[in-house]
């Protein structure tokens, strides 16, 4: 008998169901001469050049190149904060829809830390996004009730349609490891996703390991070298991006403690100290208002 195919594997819905990403639209029609965009913590930014062209323009040591030309409909994502300019004909203006993007968590945001600071597409590169676009068009265009609700609905499906595909061409991203590589490896994307899926349970190397279909000691060598951490350093820190959203939102150390799994609160404390640097109180004293 043939082994069973194995199921398919959602990889994203972990993520975004504990991480939201909330666009806005703000930009729809024309832009003429230079306009700037600011950085600032915790947004991001989704551009669609829906007709003509433009410059790019990116401040020296960015990490991006200062310059890219832009000829054809695109995609322009900025999931980090980083300041931009598009320079368009004064007469004939490119035509945009623009949205910005908040990220929970801001810059600890699970997707934030593992996407590069800019990622250019072509839209027709990107298969299944000319019916989302569609869409998206003409509720930007339109007034109409609750347009601008659905018009940012919409850039969040096209934002989740970007990221589908990304996952499946991570090397487009311009990203070597990290977590865009480890969710596209078919072995282990099961095993991070199980971990996404459920923080709380007593994983060891072993319980990884098997969901990834794979022995103890390959498993370790090929999560470390597409991911540049340890399976163990990666369930630690996804478990503390998960206690730094919950100790936002006003819960307690303790009830922290026991939904990641923790024996106690100062169990979770200790290693709260050690991967963030600081203790829960003092994390959630500087970050009160934020």
């Amino acid at each position: 008998m043939s082994p069973a195919a194995p199921q398919p594997l959602d990889r994203l819905s972990a993520l975004l169901e504990r991480f939201r990403v909330r666009a806005q639209l703000f930009h729809t029609g024309a832009l003429c001469g230079v306009t700037s965009f600011a950085a600032e913590p915790g947004r991001g930014f989704l551009h669609v050049l829906r007709r003509g062209e433009m410059v790019i323009t990116h401040r020296r040591g960015t990490g991006v190149a200062q310059r890219i030309e832009v000829r054809e409909p695109t995609l322009v994502f900025y999931p980090q904060p980083l300041a931009h300019d598009f320079h368009n004909a004064p007469a004939e203006g490119s035509d945009f829809t623009c949205a910005s993007l908040e990220f929970d968590g801001g810059s600890s945001h699970p997707l934030v830390r593992a996407l590069p600071a800019l990622v250019v597409l072509p839209l027709d590169q990107v298969e299944g996004l000319q019916a989302s676009l569609a869409l998206l068009f003409a509720e930007a265009d339109r007034v109409r009730c609750g347009h601008r609700l659905l018009a940012d609905r919409l850039f969040e499906v096209v934002l989740l349609q970007l990221l589908r595909w990304l996952l499946d061409h991570p090397q487009e991203s311009g990203v070597s490891r990290g977590l865009l590589w480890g969710l596209s490896d078919p072995a282990l994307a099961r095993a991070l996703t199980a971990m996404h899926e459920s923080p709380g349970i007593p994983w060891s190397l072993e319980a990884m390991a098997q969901q990834a279909g794979m022995s103890r000691s390959a498993f370790a060598a090929r999560f470390k070298e597409v991911l540049g951490v340890t399976p163990a350093e990666y369930l630690s820190d996804w478990r503390m991006a998960i206690a730094k959203s919950l100790l936002r939102t006003g819960r307690s150390v303790k009830f922290i403690a026991d939904a990641l799994g923790y024996a106690n609160a100062s169990a979770l404390s200790r290693v709260f100290a050690q991967r963030v640097g600081v203790s829960p109180r003092v994390w959630m004293a500087a970050h009160a208002g934020a």
